[in-house]
Formats: C-alpha cells, structure tokens, sequence
C-alpha cells in the first residue's frame, strides 16, 4: 500500500456529449473531459460542439482546470480531408488540448498541418499492444486509446513498454466487436459505426443453435473493483464512457470514480451498486481485463434498470467553485500585494501604499471580509493568510479593486492561449499505380482448388496454417502482447518456408511483418478511405492495400497508389474477443465453423472460429461485381481481392466460374455501391439511401432493419 500511495494519479476523462453534461463532468471532479466538434466525430447523435459553443466550454473548462479532448475520429474520403483539417485548426484557435483521430490519414494531415497539436489516437484504431505504440509514436500522436479488451497482464505489460501515453477505458458501454473492426452496422444496415452513425446491431436478439437471445449484447463495464491495479499499472488516463447519456449518468458516475481515485480504493459492493443504479445492463463485466470471457459477460437493459435509472436526481448546474489560497500583505510604505495560488501555480498583483491611521485603523477582519467577497464568481477563498501592520488605513474600495484585479489576473493566466504553428493543408497523393493483380484469401486450405491457383495471381492462408505452396499469409486481426513470441515463432517458420507477403490488419502488426522479413500488404481491417493513409502506409514500408469496404465505387477511385478492392466474398462484420460457440453449449459447435446467427428477417450469418479461439461474424450475403466488370473498370479497379470463407472446393470454382464469364452468381448478393453520394451498401439492387434511426437499447430493435431485399 505504500508503493500505491507515492504513484501518480491516473487523469480522469469523462464524457462531455452536451453543455450539460460538461458542468456535470466539472462537477463530478474530473480532470479531463473528451467532446465532440460539429463534424467528423464518431457520436454524430450527441449535443456537440462548434464554432462559439466549443470556445465557451474550453474556456469553462480551463476555468476549472479540466482538460478538454476534441474527438476527429470518423473515417474521412479525399474529398473531406480539407474539411477535417479546417475543423483541426478551428479547435486549435478554440485551445482545445488534444485532438482525438481514427483515421491515419487524417491524422497525417493534421500533423502537417498543426504540428504542435496533440493528437491522441481513438481506440477506432484498434491499439492493442506495445508494437502499436511504437508506431504511433513515430507518427506524431502523443496517447494511445488501448483496446476494451486488453487484460490486466497485457495492459501493465504494454504502458511498461510504450513511448507514449496509454489511455485505458474503465466503465461504460462496450462493444461486442473489437472497436475498428465492426462493419455490421455499415454493411448491413446502411449506418457506418466508422463515420459516428452505428445504429447498434449488437443490441439486437439472434437465433443462435435454436434459441433466441442476445449473444451480441454485452454488460456494461466497470473497473470500480480494480483501482488499485489500474494506479498500479502506470496507465496516464482512465477513460469513463457516455457522451449519449445524460447529464446525471455523467455528474454521479465522474463522483464515485473521484472518489476512490482519490482515496486509491476499491468500491465497495454498495459503491457497485450504486453504480449499477445510474445505468447499467443487468449489472457489469470487468471479465476482459480479468481474462474471463464467458456468457457471464452478456447483458442487457432491462425495465427494472430503466426505472432505477429514472429515480436520479436531476441535475441543476454547476455548483463547485474553484478554491484559491489568498495571501495579502499590508505593510508601512509598501504597496499593498494579493497572490492568489492554487498550489501549482500564482499569480499576484499590486496596488497603492496604505496611509498612517488618524482614527480607525484598518483590522483584520474588515480586510478578510472584502478579500473573501467572490460574489457570483466560481471561485471560492480556500485560505488566508494576511501580513498587517499595525495603524495603517486605506480606503475599502481599493481592496475591493485589488480582490477584482487579482482574479481577473488569475482568469487570464487560466485561459491563455496556445499558439499552435499552422501550414495550409495540402493533400498528398501516392505516385504508385494500381496493378493489374488478382488476390485472394482463403479461410482454409481445402478450398484451394487448382482453378483458383491458376486464377490467382497470389494465394493468402491464415498465419497459423501456412503452408509453402501458398505466397503469402494472413496474420491474426488481434495479436496482444503476450501472443508476441507464438506469433513471431509462426511469422519466422514461414518466412523459412518461402512465404514472401503478410496480409497486415493492424498498425501494430507491421513491425512483425517486417521483422520477419516479410512483404507487409495492408488488409481491408485498416479502413483505408483516403490517399493520406494510403501514403502513409506506404512510408511505412506496405508495398499495397486493400481499401475498405465501406467505399463506394467513385470514392475507392478517388484513392490513388497501389490499391484494391473487394469484388467477392462474405466480408467479416465484426471480430469478437469471446467465442459465440460457448452460447450454445461448448467449443465443439465453433471449432467445426458450425455456428451462425439468425435475425429477426431470418437472414443468417456464417460465425467462423479465428486464431486464438476468437469469432469471426460473416456478412449474411457475399459481395460480388462478377457481373459488374464495366462499374469497376470505369472505377479503374484493376486490382481485385477476394474472401473466401464459407465456400466449398466447388463454389469457389463456380465464383471464378461467373468472373472468367463476366455472369452474375446465382441467388442474392451485395453490391458495392455506383452512386457517390449515397449509403456505401447496396442489396439487391437497393441502396439504402434513407438512414434508419438509431438503435438505443433491444428494446426499440424493430429500428434496425435490412434494407428491402
């Protein structure tokens, strides 16, 4: 206990969705507070802020000494880059403290642009390790926003090793997917979760082996239970999430976090449930961070923990005032002096000499009296201390001034300005052309025919089943730092076998690619949706990447460099840390990829079992342009990528079949939009032009429907 007592406090972060929320957060006790501009943030449904509102809450804020983070995290196209970097500089000239990206291009153009900004990178960019640390670091980003679902080990293991900032969430929703790396929304129902408009799939019932439930729809979390690891562990920020809750969820949640910060405790089981009354869903999970990932994690918002979340007591505005420590001098034929501190910093001002008394010298109550007088202001006299000599007089309205002035001095050194170094965006472009090459990735060796290896010009096999007659492999979407040596055993054993390429999924991946003396290519799971990121990839030593899947045919043509695109497979919707297998009974269903989903149209969805007992969430339909061939010429896609999942030796051979023949495939599939300035998914013709509402809780799930098929 003493070694936790002399650790530094982790900051608190807390979420500002509204101006109401903000005061609540300020009045909760928190350090730090993350809030979104008007544009490119990933809650695109909160009260955000723009233009005056965003300066007035910076300012309230600094008033107070919270910090304040500005969320740019949505995936940008070229065409809006200019745009994002004109909301960077104007939350610059409002003196936020940090922005908050997902898109690497993005944040590329931003550090170009304001190279002094802070750039925090969002936990959309799926960071799970040390390794992406390092690379972020290199970058010009100063935090890392780790992943959900890092344990206990792996969180410790990797600030101990990081070169920048680690921030960690510790309560609120969580997503089922691996923040980044879910495209159900998009994909399926026309809301991309990457651009702020998830329309929340997860909350929804699925039949899963016979029995409807929610396999998808997690508990909140909460790390209440944990403080003493988590100051332990050296993480710099503790992360509480809710900028769509209310104002009260934020004001009593920031509290009790406040409260065993600072006391470095644990809740106790009256401080969980009190919890767990603001809001919760059947209660929390902490089972990531304690690595026990069982159905004990799934939950959802009940009636009950609707109307306990009702009896909060409103919220009325900001009551906490800022203390400040008064020291005064009043001295013979010196000029009167007030410092005011906060115990970091001071500030002091000066006015006239005190006269000799004739009759009523001044004493001192009547200075303490006028020195404490902070009327409407938000601040509050904490102590004072008071040198007064004896027989002096001097006119109450000049200590009155002085008070004024003091504070006035000490809300312009609050509110200074940073002055950020700022160059005009101009957009980079990669000199490389695409190639006119045919890849695929095939979930299993089996389905490798000797029709696909003749139509391939390069064969992908996960990493765990490389094999020498194959060019290249795909490493696991999720490697945590204490699968690093297992991984660079596997990456080395294929290195040795002739394998040249990696298919590279994550930032943190590269530098195992290219240690292994590998060719790093870039996976559709880096959401590539502009040419910045394209050439930052590239500086980074990929020699190619395929673009996301969330792009239309003109935006995927827009993006320059060696770039593909997917013209045919069943696209992974979401990678999930927990096995949808054990919601049945055992692992034995999952390990023979026998599981699906079934929703509520009955359209289903293939579940595959990933690298380290994972699930792998298929989109119901398979993408495929077989028949689209003029679409993607005139999109100049010379590069084309296909997924195989599910397909048998045969149905591969029938897709290459429908390509070779220019012949659409029989039955229903998904088309990669045309249109430019709709929804990037098409089904069956239609394109989901017209947005659903989001979906709040299963209990509004008629909300989130597919598109008329």
């Amino acid at each position: 206990m003493s070694d936790l007592l002399t650790l530094p406090l982790p900051e608190l972060l807390c979420p500002a969705g509204s101006p109401e929320a903000l005061d609540a957060a300020i009045e909760g006790g928190a350090d730090a507070v993350y809030l979104g501009g008007a544009c490119f943030n990933a809650r695109m449904n909160a009260h955000n802020f723009g233009g005056d509102a965003l300066r007035s809450a910076v300012l309230r804020a600094h008033a107070y000494g919270v910090k304040v983070y500005m969320t740019l995290n949505t995936l940008v196209t070229d065409r809006e880059l200019p745009a994002l970097v004109e909301a960077a500089r104007e939350a610059a000239e409002g003196d936020v403290d940090a922005l908050i990206t997902a898109d690497l291009g993005a944040a590329a153009a931003i550090h170009r642009a304001l190279p002094t900004m802070e750039l925090h990178a969002s936990t959309q960019m799926s960071g799970h390790g040390a390794s992406a640390a390092r690379l972020l670091r290199s970058l010009g980003f100063t935090r890392m926003v780790i992943a959900r679902e890092t344990s206990e080990k792996d969180l410790a293991y990797t600030v101990e090793h990081s070169p920048l900032e680690i921030e960690a969430f510790i309560h609120g929703a969580l997503c089922v997917s691996h923040s980044g790396q879910c495209l159900f929304s998009s994909l399926v129902g026309g809301r991309s979760g990457n651009r702020g408009e998830c329309a929340q799939p997860c909350r929804l019932p699925y039949t899963v082996g016979g029995k409807t439930a929610y396999p998808l729809s997690l508990k909140d979390l909460s790390l209440a239970a944990h403080v003493p690891a988590l100051i332990a562990s050296g993480v710099r920020s503790l992360k509480i999430e809710g900028r769509m809750k209310s104002p009260e969820y934020v004001r009593d949640t920031t509290s009790i976090w406040r409260r065993l910060l600072d006391e470095r405790r644990a809740a106790t089981p009256a401080e969980m449930r009190a919890l767990a009354e603001i809001f919760s869903r059947g209660g929390f999970t902490d089972g990531y961070f304690c690595g026990q990932i069982d159905r004990r994690m799934l939950g959802v918002r009940s009636q009950d923990d609707k109307e306990i979340s009702r009896t909060l007591e409103p919220f009325r505005g900001l009551t906490r005032k800022i203390p400040l420590d008064f020291f005064a001098t009043l001295r013979r034929d010196e000029p009167i002096t007030l410092t005011l501190s906060d115990g970091a910093n001071a500030v002091t001002v000066t006015g006239g000499c005190p006269a000799v008394a004739i009759n009523a010298p001044l004493t001192r109550e009547t200075v303490a009296r006028n020195l404490s007088k902070l009327g409407g202001t938000v601040y509050t006299q904490r102590t004072l201390e008071l040198e007064l000599d004896e027989g002096l007089m001097l006119p109450i309205s000049q200590l009155n001034d002085l008070r004024r002035r003091a504070i006035a001095e000490w809300e312009a050194h609050a509110h200074a300005t940073q002055t950020h170094e700022y160059h005009t965006f101009s957009p980079r472009t990669s000199p490389k052309e695409r190639t006119a090459l045919r890849s695929a990735c095939f979930y299993n060796a089996a389905q490798i025919t000797s029709r696909a290896r003749a139509y391939f010009d390069r064969i992908y096999l996960p990493l765990d089943q490389a094999r020498a007659d194959c060019d290249g492999v795909l490493l696991p979407p999720v490697i945590f730092d204490s699968d690093r040596a297992e991984v660079e055993q596997m990456l080395a054993d294929a290195h040795r076998i002739g394998i040249r390429y990696a298919l590279v999924g994550n930032l943190g991946h590269v530098e195992y690619a290219t240690r292994a003396g590998l060719i790093p290519v870039g996976d559709f799971r880096l959401n590539v949706t502009n040419s910045e990121t394209v050439c930052q990839l590239e500086a980074l030593g990929l020699s190619s990447v395929i673009l996301s899947p969330e792009l239309t045919l003109p935006q995927a043509r827009d993006v320059h460099g060696d770039t593909a695109l997917i013209v045919y497979g069943r696209i992974p919707l979401m990678t999930l840390e927990k096995c949808i297998g054990r919601e049945i009974s055992d692992c034995r269903t999952c390990g023979k990829n026998a599981v699906t989903l079934k929703d509520r149209r009955g359209f289903v969805f293939p579940v595959l079992r990933e690298w380290k007992h994972r699930s792998l969430i298929c989109n119901s339909l398979p993408t495929c342009m077989s028949d689209r061939t003029d679409a993607l010429s005139r999109a100049r896609i010379t590069a084309q990528h296909f997924l195989f999942t599910t397909e048998t030796p045969r149905e591969v051979d029938g897709v290459i079949e429908a390509f070779e023949h220019g012949k659409a495939l029989n039955g229903s599939v998904r088309r990669i939009s045309k249109n430019a300035h709709r929804s990037v998914s098409v089904f069956y013709g239609f394109t989901a032009a017209r947005l659903p509402d989001p979906v709040a809780s299963h209990s509004t799930e008629g909300r989130f429907r597919h598109p008329a098929r």
